[in-house]
């Protein structure tokens, strides 16, 4: 008969600590360096910097409160509007009609009448939104001012 080798068995039975020296080397929490993220200032820094290098420090929040998002308001005023009127019109953005100026603040980019100043020649203006303070101007200068909802 043929001698045969034993197969070297790579399951360690029989060894008592399967590698790990003395008894009580591999258990516990020692040979982790403490448990869970215990060194992680100490002794497990270098760890930190590889692979977590935000775990430490204030991360911004989630509002348990969010506002709604409200549009933004794109305002102008009446003096703006009557200094920029002449040249609207000669660049046919405004029209005449009835001697009174046409004009459409959503067409022209902005969503509210304010008003600061006064107008130089009567408007017709239509606007999603405007202060009470620009209407009275608006109808004492000659104009009309119709608030209309934003088109979306």
């Amino acid at each position: 008969m043929v001698v045969r080798k034993e197969k070297k068995s790579r399951k360690m039975r029989g060894s008592r600590t399967h590698g790990y020296g003395r008894v009580g080397q591999h258990r516990k929490a020692g040979s982790r360096g403490g448990r869970g993220a215990a060194g992680l200032h100490k002794h497990k820094w270098t760890w930190v910097v590889k692979y977590h290098p935000d775990w430490f420090g204030k991360h911004g929040f989630k509002n348990p409160n969010p506002t709604i998002e409200k549009e933004e308001i794109r305002a102008i005023n009446l003096r703006e509007l009557s200094e920029k009127v002449e040249e609207l019109i000669r660049g046919g953005m405004l029209k005449l009609e009835n001697n009174l100026v046409v004009v459409n603040l959503e067409e022209l980019g902005y969503n509210k009448l304010l008003g600061e100043g006064n107008l130089t020649r009567p408007m017709k203006i239509t606007a999603p939104r405007a202060t009470k303070a620009a209407i009275e101007k608006v109808k004492k200068a000659g104009g009309d001012v119709i608030v209309a909802t934003p088109s979306k």
